[in-house]
């Protein structure tokens, strides 16, 4: 955590000598005695880091334009404060020996798979509740409509996990879909590059990936007494991802380019974080088990961690459809990397110094991969059961039947008239 918060002096001091228009640059942070900002040594450390983590490794070149800066060469300000900012968070020590794979922490067995189970796209066709194919002439590609039972279900979902979340103090708020992409990059989505999953406008803004970043930025540039925190805020949302897979196993509505997603999202101390994080996960945990689908509880290794993530956990569903674990929610402790890139504080209750907040995120429901889930571990012969839970939001409805009301569209050749 020091590395990093050393990093961040740097940038300060970036900016700040920029705003000043000071006539030498040097890497150090005044406050500490003259001190380099980032040591040699400090450096091999993120290095090692973002080793771990899997992600491009930006620090041979960091080396360079701090030996630039420290020279007085101006002209790299612009370039380093941009490679620095691409850093990943700290690591948490528990997950370093963990390698590549992901521990399993829990598996929760709580209902009897059928023995041919149909996968959601035939269940859901054949129940007339969904459309997916031949909709790139007018919607795009990876698009799709539910109908009927299917679009009331996804309702009832939403309703339920917010009733679920709100009683657990989350406060909730209704945030745009549409964000400036400096929101989207301090909370550690980059925004340019081929591999980026967002969606930009021609106004420069950009479509927001999940409610999370609209939730922090509602928070940018302010301090919040002690006594608020944590501070606990629910969100539903649109979420739009510009990927794309055609791997067989995520076919159908698995990865598509918008869905909708409950999100759960705290700020809080540096101390009381690691407590929000488990408190994010239990109340997923119990989530899933209210709905009686079969799932496990994972500990996410650094190389699965994204930018932001001091440490991560993962809820895979079995989908017995496709004979395949898919994951369904996560949550993660961000520590400070959203709040410095975002300048959320505290006031501390002890000495009223202003301190970075941390920030805790999680998935409370995505809806798309959980009605994979839901569908094809609940179906019964040519019918759907509905959890017991989500009955309330359904009228007492029971079971989801072939819908007849919902016309079915079918391909014909144009005829041209004679």
């Amino acid at each position: 955590m020091k590395l990093l918060t050393n990093a961040q002096k740097l940038l300060l001091l970036l900016r700040r000598q920029r705003s000043s228009k000071t006539t030498t640059v040097q890497a150090h942070d005044p406050s500490a005695g003259g001190q380099p900002a980032l040591t040699s040594a400090q450096l091999d450390e993120l290095e090692r880091n973002v080793e771990l983590r899997h992600h491009r490794n930006n620090v041979p070149l960091i080396r360079k334009l701090i030996e630039a800066s420290v020279r007085g060469d101006r002209s790299v300000e612009q370039q380093l404060e941009e490679e620095l900012g691409q850093l990943p968070n700290a690591t948490h020590p528990r997950l370093l020996d963990y390698g590549d794979q992901p521990r399993e922490l829990a598996q929760h067995v709580q209902r009897e798979m059928p023995l041919k189970p149909k996968e959601f796209s035939e269940l859901a066709r054949a129940l007339n509740l969904y459309r997916m194919d031949h909709l790139g002439n007018y919607t795009g590609h990876k698009s799709y409509y539910l109908t009927g039972h299917l679009a009331t279900l996804e309702q009832a979902i939403i309703q339920y996990a917010l009733q679920s979340v709100t009683k657990h103090g989350f406060k909730l708020i209704s945030v745009p879909d549409i964000l400036p992409k400096e929101v989207i990059e301090s909370c550690g989505m980059r925004t340019e590059g081929e591999r980026t999953q967002v969606y930009k406008l021609d106004t420069g803004e950009c479509l927001s990936g999940t409610s999370e970043m609209a939730l922090a930025g509602f928070f940018a540039n302010k301090v919040l007494p002690e006594e608020e925190l944590p501070l606990k805020v629910t969100a539903v949302s649109r979420c739009y991802r510009a990927e794309t897979s055609g791997l067989q196993e995520e076919k159908g509505i698995y990865r598509v380019h918008q869905f909708t997603k409950v999100e759960m999202f705290a700020i809080c101390t540096p101390a009381q974080s690691e407590a929000e994080l488990e408190e994010f996960k239990n109340i997923e945990v119990d989530l899933f088990k209210q709905l009686g689908i079969n799932f496990r509880l994972l500990d996410m290794p650094p190389c699965e961690l994204g930018a932001p993530a001091y440490q991560k956990y993962d809820i895979e569903a079995w989908m017995p459809g496709r004979q395949m674990w898919g994951e369904i929610s996560s949550c993660s402790n961000c520590t400070d990397y959203q709040a410095k890139r975002l300048a959320v504080k505290y006031r501390r209750a002890s000495d009223g110094q202003v301190q970075h907040a941390h920030t805790i995120n999680g998935t409370a429901t995505a809806i798309p991969r959980l009605l994979i889930a839901l569908l094809e571990s609940y179906q019964k012969g040519d019918s759907v059961e509905i959890p017991t839970v989500l009955r309330p939001f359904m009228d007492g409805q029971e079971f989801i039947a072939r819908s007849k009301r919902i016309p079915e569209t079918k391909l014909v050749k144009f005829i041209k008239a004679a």
